[in-house]
């Protein structure tokens, strides 16, 4: 099974690689056509909203790792061997983080 699993990711991991990084090369062109002025009024709101989607999924992360953490912590005490499926729902949690860094990394990329 592992063996396959290995074969499987190997296969794909250079399609994944190639999907990022080719649109990383395309994007100066892109940049450069849509050079439009931005009014000084969507820049002030769109910083206020990439910072809003920051910071309230940092605290929505932060407030979700440390409800799972107690309990994943609580559940390695009694059961030591369940420890990593603990670490897997506290990872979880902290991709909400991520997620909310995503978008507002969208959203500065949208003002230009």
């Amino acid at each position: 099974m592992r063996k396959r699993l290995l074969w499987i990711s190997a296969a794909v991991a250079p399609i994944i690689t190639a999907a990022i990084v080719v649109p990383l090369f395309a994007a100066p062109e892109v940049a450069r056509a849509a050079t439009a002025a931005v009014p000084s009024d969507v820049m002030r709101w769109g910083f206020m909203a990439a910072a809003t989607v920051a910071g309230l999924a940092a605290v929505g992360a932060a407030y979700a790792v440390a409800i799972v953490g107690a309990a994943a912590m609580g559940a390695v005490a009694e059961k030591p061997e369940v420890a990593g499926r603990a670490l897997i729902f506290v990872g979880l949690a902290e991709g909400i983080a991520i997620y909310g860094l995503i978008i507002a990394i969208m959203i500065l990329g949208r003002l230009g």
